[in-house]
């Protein structure tokens, strides 16, 4: 079956050599014209911002701005959104924070994360309270592939949704790119009505040698 996506591709990690992405920018222009063949018009560039991959407005805007040039070189139709993927750990955030790097894309959407394997990394932070926090200030939290956080429960889940935090589901989860326990645990959530968003996360070829199956039927 041939999916419709939307507009919009809210998470994405083409920016080249910031993170665990698209390492060059040959790299970054292909996948960049993979995810406008598939029909999306604009993506949103959300490099990492983790303890290992320190990414702040100075390292995001000029790449996103040299990435566009280079895709209008190319003649690929897509336009870039600079942004950042904020993980919610004690390394990190409270920085993010104090020194103003949110990057919000649709005027007030922030994208946070997780870990991914292990709930102790979130340490002091209360995820609950960061994302009403959020809410206060106007923003709106968008919380990341949570079908990928294995560790969660029921409870975890709906209280994140009741602090405000929307639900980004990752294009390929439930068709079993993550494997077959994250498959199961967004199927869970998507026939509870969790899933607001759909990113396609995209690192690198790999991702989109799936996503052309899904998407394209090829």
């Amino acid at each position: 079956m041939i999916m419709t996506l939307p507009p919009y591709d809210c998470h994405c990690h083409i920016l080249p050599g910031l993170d665990d992405g698209a390492e060059a920018i040959e790299e970054s222009v292909y996948l960049a014209g993979r995810l406008a063949a598939y029909g999306f018009r604009r993506a949103v560039c959300t490099s990492h911002r983790t303890l290992k991959y320190q990414n702040t407005p100075a390292t995001v805007i000029p790449a996103c701005e040299r990435l566009q040039e280079a895709l209008e070189r190319a003649g690929v139709d897509l336009l870039l959104v600079p942004s950042m993927e904020y993980r919610l750990i004690p390394e990190v955030w409270p920085e993010a924070l104090r020194r103003d790097w949110l990057l919000p894309w649709e005027g007030n959407h922030i994208l946070v994360e997780l870990p991914i394997h292990d709930k102790a990394k979130i340490g002091s932070i209360d995820p609950c309270a960061e994302i009403r926090s959020l809410v206060r200030a106007g923003y709106q939290p968008v919380l990341a592939h949570p079908e990928r956080y294995l560790w969660a429960t029921d409870y975890d889940y709906k209280a994140l949704r009741d602090s405000g935090a929307a639900f980004q589901r990752n294009l390929g989860a439930i068709e079993g790119f993550y494997g077959m326990p994250t498959a199961i645990r967004a199927r869970q959530l998507q026939a509870q009505g969790y899933y607001s968003y759909l990113g396609s996360d995209t690192h690198n070829r790999h991702y989109t040698d799936f996503f052309d199956s899904l998407v394209t039927g090829r």
